[in-house]
């Protein structure tokens, strides 16, 4: 058994298709095919319960893959050690973030960090919280820009930012003119929110539970450019973190934005596993994600 082996392993339990793993592999099928029953016949167990439309790993399959997906999790951080020591700067960096920032957070930032690591190939992935900390652990992406709190003894977070929030209603609503608001202002609202799995839900429902309101039934958004369009044509009002907000995003007639006397703030931090192998590098990446633009996040004066 080598790497090889344990990539192809790893491989399946991730398409579940034969074709696909190996595809993924840049091998042929029967390649993938013969080398996993190689690894069948020297541990003596079966990995995998092939059908003919249909591949599922054994219990002991399950198992083995994600001890291999840490193996070579491990393997990859001896090279990137070996990368750092030659030159720290270079190299690739698999960056996660969740949907309800990305948009808004990278056209400020991406620029600063190619400005100050020239030689860095950034992956940008955009995936909910609840995937890119699965990929954390997993090896797959290096780090990745989160809210807190994560409560992940095996991962590092370096605070960014506190980012606000602002309430957005339609232009004629009863509230409009009464910015700064107070939480208790809101306690009779009954607000749009996004889909499970968005954090952005969970902290607009804490904020909610602290402000008395409650959530608009039948309704629930994919993303937070349907929320605002939904409260710009009069369906009710939202919460929305304040990069959501700000120029380069335009601004709706139909829509205005009050912001709070104290306002409810989500904290974003730079994520990485403490295992890392360049744990020093991404602290210094995470000290250019702080250098965001003056005034990106003050909240507006007026709507």
């Amino acid at each position: 058994m080598n790497l090889r082996d344990l990539r192809y392993l790893v491989a399946l339990a991730e398409y579940r298709h034969f074709g696909r793993a190996a595809e993924a592999c840049f091998v042929s099928q029967p390649t993938l095919s013969t080398q996993i029953k190689k690894i069948e016949e020297e541990l003596g167990v079966l990995l995998v319960e092939r059908a003919p439309r249909n591949v599922m790993l054994t219990p002991a399959g399950v198992e083995i893959a994600q001890r291999a997906r840490v193996v070579l999790n491990e393997v990859e951080q001896i090279r990137t050690i070996a990368r750092r020591s030659l030159d720290p700067e270079a190299g690739t960096l698999k960056l996660g973030i969740f949907p309800t920032l990305g948009p808004y957070l990278l056209p400020h930032v991406v620029p600063l960090l190619r400005q100050r690591f020239p030689r860095m190939e950034l992956l940008l992935i955009e995936e909910k919280t609840e995937l890119l900390l699965q990929q954390l652990h997993e090896g797959r992406i290096d780090a990745a820009v989160l809210a807190l709190p994560l409560h992940e003894d095996q991962l590092h977070a370096e605070p960014l930012f506190e980012e606000p929030f602002v309430l957005a209603v339609p232009a004629d609503h009863r509230l409009v003119g009464s910015s700064p608001l107070r939480l208790a202002d809101i306690a009779d609202e009954r607000l749009l929110l996004l889909d499970e799995g968005h954090c952005l839900r969970d902290q607009a429902l804490g904020v909610c539970q602290l402000a008395g309101a409650s959530e608009k039934d039948g309704f629930r958004a994919t993303s937070l450019e349907t929320l605002r369009q939904m409260v710009a044509a009069g369906v009710g009002v939202t919460l929305l973190p304040l990069l959501a907000v700000q120029p380069p995003v335009p601004r709706s007639p139909t829509l205005a934005l009050l912001a709070f006397a104290e306002p409810p703030r989500r904290q974003i931090a730079l994520v990485w596993r403490r295992s890392s192998a360049h744990g020093e590098f991404l602290a210094k990446v995470a000290a250019v994600l702080r250098e965001l633009p003056a005034g990106l996040l003050e909240a507006p004066r007026a709507a």
